[in-house]
């Protein structure tokens, strides 16, 4: 498991060019002084769900940057992007795979739902770091984040869409295969996000 917290922040949008602009004004105002801050990766689906997911050291310096008055003056405006609001999960539980990631991924898949047997998905995230590096070379790296509750957050992170799609047809080795197969035997209610313009930033 990694030193690291996560928050997730989601919801649909109205106007993704507004939300992309005002994410940018994150990183121009807040970011200098948000002490923690690790890194983002954000983006809007085809159907207008937008996710951004920050990480910062601790949650205790995720707590700090909220309390500042320039994150609530930021968050005034962002929040009335959201048509309904947005959700938030907040993670101590986040385990990296080749490092997480890289900002020149050119696609992202989020995959969410539930998680029950917590500890032995921990394993088998673990085991599948060496198996993705030896059969998936368009996958450049993903993080898994729990929050409390049991809810789960998978960012893959992908050399480009079309390499992952294609990738996807293949079958994988028998190896592969039973790793995935157990993974997704401790994951309830799984839905998946496309984010097929991606925007990443690290400290």
């Amino acid at each position: 498991m990694s030193d690291m917290f996560m928050q997730i922040i989601q919801g649909k949008v109205s106007d993704a060019d507004a939300t992309m602009a005002t994410l940018e004004q994150w990183h121009q105002e807040v970011e200098p002084g948000a002490i923690g801050f690790l890194g983002s990766t954000y983006g809007i689906s085809a159907d207008g769900t937008c996710v951004i997911l920050v990480r910062f050291e601790s949650a205790e310096a995720a707590e700090r940057n909220s309390r500042r008055a320039e994150q609530s003056d930021w968050w005034s405006r962002m929040e009335r992007n959201f048509v309904d609001g947005a959700t938030f999960h907040d993670c101590h539980d986040v385990t990296t795979v080749l490092s997480g990631g890289r900002d020149d991924a050119g696609f992202v898949q989020v995959i969410q739902g539930r998680v029950h047997g917590r500890e032995r998905l921990h394993t088998l995230v673990e085991q599948s770091g060496e198996m993705i590096s030896r059969y998936r070379p368009d996958v450049v790296g993903a993080t898994v984040a729990i929050d409390e509750d049991g809810y789960f957050t998978e960012t893959v992170a992908f050399t480009s869409e079309a390499e992952a799609r294609e990738a996807e047809r293949k079958s994988p080795p028998p190896d592969a295969a039973r790793i995935i197969d157990e993974e997704m035997s401790h994951l309830d209610d799984v839905h998946y996000i496309d984010l097929h313009e991606p925007k990443f930033v690290s400290a």
